[in-house]
């Protein structure tokens, strides 16, 4: 009996078929590394305009509040 075994090897994939191999493989990657760069960026500039926020409320003039810190009417 003889048996019928597939083929191992196909040949050589043409240059197209070698450029979507490579975009299937690394593309994801790339693409979650560009959206992690650009989180942290965001994220960066929220926490920077925050500390910003709280430097200028500390250094807010004592004139305009009273002894607890409230405002003065």
């Amino acid at each position: 009996m003889i048996l019928l075994r597939p083929p191992l090897h196909m040949g050589a994939l043409h240059p197209f078929e070698q450029l979507l191999t490579v975009l299937l493989a690394f593309g994801p990657v790339v693409v979650l590394a560009i959206v992690v760069w650009r989180r942290t960026r965001a994220d960066a500039a929220a926490d920077a305009a925050t500390v910003a926020q709280e430097e200028s409320d500390a250094r807010e003039s004592p004139s305009r509040t009273d002894r607890e810190g409230q405002p003065a009417d």
